[in-house]
Parts: C-alpha cells; structure tokens; sequence
C-alpha cells in the first residue's frame, strides 16, 4: 500500500519560514565572530571536508540536533546552553529552516537562520575555514 503524505516538504518549509526569523548575509558578516552569536553548521561531514565552514561556526549535524539540544539528553552539548543567539545554517537553508523551528519548539532562543544557507556565504565571498574533524 503506497503512503499518504499529507504535508510535503515545501509546506513544511512555508511553515518553518513563517515563524523563523532570517538573518542576511551582510548581517552574518557582521556577526560571524560576535561573541554574542553562536553559527551552528548542520551540514553533514562530507558537506564540511568538500567546502568547509564559517568561521567560529559549531558544527552539529542535524540529526543529532535535538539530542544535542535537550539538557536532560545524555548527549546534551553545553554550547547550546548559554544566553546568546543561535544562527542556524546549512547549504541552502532547507534544513536550517527546519531545525530552527525545532529548536524554538524545544524552548532555544533567540534562534534564527542565514538567508541561503552557506551556498550564499560562499557566493558572497564570506570567509570559510577548513572543517577540523
């Protein structure tokens, strides 16, 4: 018997953009190495070796989001722990759009997403260092 999706991805992605706030890559630039902002890369490792990351970014791969998140996990991460915002990207901001709002959903705040993801970072000459890992 064939499944019955009845919400796609794009009005998952409708949702997600509706509640979470975007931040652009001229803003990013800015805040990249404020100490006040913490980049969360969700990229998968393949992703990272390819193109590398943002600068300073911490890299949490998605599926491992909300383990990392939740403080009770035992795989909780203190870095998701402290009063800063938390810039969610990805390669085109389809997943950090998503776990955005999963993150809201789960009480993380402020959070929001880069515009584009780091295919924009990239194409807007944002600086990229190797993935260390």
């Amino acid at each position: 018997m064939a499944q019955n999706i009845t919400q796609g991805v794009k009005a998952l992605l409708t949702e997600a953009n509706e509640i979470v706030s975007t931040m652009s890559i001229v803003e990013a630039k800015e805040k990249a190495q404020d100490p006040d902002y913490v980049f969360v890369d969700l990229r998968d490792i393949r992703e990272l070796r390819r193109s590398g990351m943002i600068p300073g970014a911490f890299s949490c791969p998605r599926g491992m989001l909300e383990f990392w998140i939740d403080p009770e996990s035992p795989y909780h991460k203190p870095i998701f722990n402290q009063d800063k915002t938390y810039v969610f990207y990805c390669a085109s901001a389809w997943r950090s759009a998503l776990s955005a709002k999963i993150a809201m959903e789960m009480g993380l705040a402020p959070v929001m997403h880069l515009e584009g993801g780091f295919t924009a970072w990239d194409k807007a000459g944002g600086p990229t260092v190797p993935h260390e890992g």
